[in-house]
């Protein structure tokens, strides 16, 4: 029984020092938290051209409608379809022979009228002689005279009218007004054509060179001067633009900008702009679409950091982390322009030597201490 209180009282007391023990506070690390390891790109300016992408149809850049311009039966072609053609180069011939009988007939018409002209020019000498010896009265030399200037005009009529018929007889020889590549034929030898008619025989296509119809935005095009005017950008003197055709690939000419419209579209609110392109190998065909590139300007001043490096807050608005000269993590409320080689342009919320938080984001926050790392543009790319 005195055994048992014993170990009862023991086991009593070693539940009491347990229970003390639980109490005492748990030891802390000495040592605070690890800043974290931060890889940054220090901003640096540079000039920089500023490059846009629009989309754009080809256009020829001569185009002409062959038409008659007289009316009769077609019965020659002398092209090949889809061929190439010169200007001058005849490519139809309409029946000329009722065209050579008007002719023969304005001949003729001129010189019954010389005949009508010589015998009243004839006797109006006469009379002229005949009035000083009052054989005759002043009408009738005035009627004489009247006759014979009469004669005269027919006369020039009657030239006219030659030259009219000669005219048209070269009219039925249907010629290439330019030299380019002709569509296939509307007609064939057979057919009956009239003058100025609604369909055309054929059309000629200049495409070397070829024009490009660029489509861009007033929005955009008031930005970009707005830009210029301010000094923020520069630009040359000559717009050279490059293409990137259907299937991905860069064409090998690149272009230059000839005009922009001065009215912008009602229904899209866009400016037409019209670029020239080389097309040597005929690769550039009327009516494909295209990708054009073209250099706007330039910034002097540009501002490059990795698009990974900005994010979006909320609202939308750019944030780039930025370790100050404590080392501490900042966030800046950045404006970004155009995206460049996997960089944004940067506008405003950035200076020259910031130093810009490209990765780690996810173990800073702001007003953490880091440790940052320096590495290049290209490596951050």
């Amino acid at each position: 029984m005195r055994h048992s209180l014993t170990l009862a009282t023991a086991v009593t007391v070693a539940l009491s020092l347990s229970a003390c023990g639980n109490e005492k506070p748990a030891a802390q690390s000495p040592s605070g938290p690890r800043a974290a390891q931060v890889n940054v790109v220090t901003v640096t300016p540079h000039a920089q051209p500023i490059t846009v992408e629009l989309p754009g149809r080809s256009r020829a850049y001569l185009n002409a409608e062959v038409r008659p311009q007289v009316s009769g039966v077609i019965t020659a072609r002398s092209f090949v379809e889809g061929g190439m053609v010169e200007a001058g180069q005849s490519l139809y011939q309409i029946d000329a022979a009722p065209y050579e009988a008007a002719l023969i007939s304005a001949k003729a018409d001129l010189e019954r009228a010389k005949a009508s002209e010589l015998s009243t020019r004839a006797t109006y000498n006469r009379y002229k002689e005949l009035i000083h010896t009052s054989s005759i009265s002043k009408q009738d030399l005035d009627l004489a005279q009247a006759a014979w200037m009469e004669a005269k005009a027919s006369v020039e009529m009657a030239r006219a009218a030659i030259n009219q018929a000669e005219i048209n007889l070269g009219y039925t020889r249907v010629a290439a007004p330019i030299s380019g590549h002709i569509s296939r034929s509307a007609v064939t030898p057979g057919a009956l054509v009239t003058a100025n008619q609604g369909q055309p025989l054929a059309q000629i296509s200049q495409l070397d060179p070829i024009n490009v119809d660029i489509v861009q935005s007033s929005t955009e095009m008031l930005k970009l001067k707005s830009q210029l005017a301010s000094g923020k950008l520069t630009q040359s003197d000559t717009t050279q633009v490059t293409l990137v055709l259907e299937d991905g690939t860069e064409y090998a000419h690149p272009g230059t900008l000839k005009f922009a419209e001065v009215t912008v579209d009602e229904g899209t609110g866009s400016v037409s702009l019209r670029a020239e392109f080389p097309n040597p190998d005929g690769l550039l065909l009327p009516g494909m679409f295209v990708r054009s590139r073209m250099v706007v300007g330039t910034d002097p001043q540009a501002m490059l950091v990795p698009q990974k490096a900005v994010t979006r807050n909320p609202k939308g608005q750019g944030v780039a982390m930025v370790v100050n000269g404590d080392n501490q993590v900042e966030a800046r409320v950045v404006t970004t322009a155009e995206a460049i080689d996997h960089q944004w342009r940067i506008t405003a919320g950035l200076q020259p030597g910031d130093k810009v938080i490209t990765e780690g984001l996810q173990k800073v926050r702001p007003g953490a201490t880091v440790v940052a790392q320096e590495i290049t543009q290209m490596a951050s790319k």
